[in-house]
């Protein structure tokens, strides 16, 4: 299995200005540029991706955890938040913290926490980062 996307830079580091794009369709030619990266300007950036890639797989990781335990979430709702920090070697992504709420029918507070490690250390997205990741998981 193989996943693409594509961008696309014109211009300096600074004036420049690039695209985005994927085949799935939601990103389509979508623009990025140095002040949506490192100066906090609306628009979307490859390491808000990436944040989104990781809630995403995890929240996948952690139902399928909980299927093998014969528990079916109601909902899992993940929010990650990405650390960016310019080092010696210059701009790295540092950490990742993942924020998950379940509602899981018959799951217990240390059951979830349990799955949600499991998941956590599981996830594709979760072995490819070199970054610090922690996690806060409750059940809500």
């Amino acid at each position: 299995m193989q996943r693409k996307a594509s961008a696309v830079w014109k211009g300096g580091l600074k004036d420049g200005k690039g695209t985005i794009s994927a085949p799935g369709g939601v990103l389509n030619n979508t623009p990025y540029s140095f002040t949506t990266r490192f100066e906090n300007a609306p628009g979307t950036n490859p390491e808000e991706l990436i944040a989104a890639a990781h809630a995403g797989c995890f929240s996948m990781a952690l139902s399928a955890q909980l299927g093998g335990a014969n528990l079916t979430p109601e909902s899992i709702s993940t929010s990650v938040t990405l650390t960016m920090e310019k080092l010696d070697s210059g701009w790295t992504i540092t950490s990742s913290h993942i924020d998950v709420v379940g509602k899981v029918p018959g799951a217990d507070a240390a059951t979830f926490q349990k799955y949600a490690e499991a998941a956590e250390k599981g996830c594709p997205v979760s072995k490819v980062l070199n970054a610090k990741i922690t996690m806060n998981a409750k059940l809500g």
